[in-house]
């Protein structure tokens, strides 16, 4: 899909949230990864943060986040699989007020051109909530980068045409 480089490019001020008990800032490779990449694409990161695997703490940091008018946008990583522990799915659906399923449909089919059928224990998912796009990656590096390569580069990019959920940023808050 094409660029329109006659168009603006808006940078969407992203805070990064990493979920994981056993990752800290110094190995926080998946992390790492999106941040590299949305800030090689422009974009400005507004925050970063690692979570442990726990509801309410995910949850209090992403309506912290939400309400942040300096925050467009909130990538998380891990605690989308499918084990006791992984919760984060469960706190993007506490916060949402919209859920944007097709995320999670195009993320599995670009992760089933890598791992196959795996991308069945996946539960990577997106929602509108206040005004701010979230999206919620699997915690693998490999993961985040068919995410970010395959799809949030482009949908985060103001001149991707034929649409983008940049161009609908002054909406999302509309009734």
């Amino acid at each position: 899909m094409p660029i329109d480089e006659a168009r603006q490019f808006i940078p969407v001020r992203t805070a990064v949230l990493t979920v994981s008990d056993t990752r800290g800032p110094a190995d926080d490779k998946s992390g790492d990864t999106l941040v590299e990449r949305l800030t090689a694409a422009g974009h400005v990161l507004a925050d970063r943060a690692i979570e442990r695997d726990d509801l309410d703490a995910i949850i209090e940091r992403l309506a912290t986040w939400i309400a942040d008018a300096e925050i467009d946008a909130i990538l998380t990583t891990g605690g989308t699989g499918v084990t006791g522990r992984d919760v984060t799915p469960e706190a993007i659906e506490a916060v949402a007020e919209k859920m944007i399923p097709g995320f999670g449909e195009l993320f599995r089919w670009q992760s089933y051109q890598t791992i196959g059928t795996s991308t069945i224990q996946s539960r990577a998912c997106a929602c509108v909530a206040g005004g701010t796009y979230i999206f919620a990656l699997p915690g693998s590096t490999g993961a985040v980068k068919d995410a970010w390569d395959g799809i949030l580069r482009d949908q985060l990019d103001s001149r991707f045409r034929p649409c983008n959920f940049v161009e609908l940023m002054p909406r999302l808050t509309e009734r």
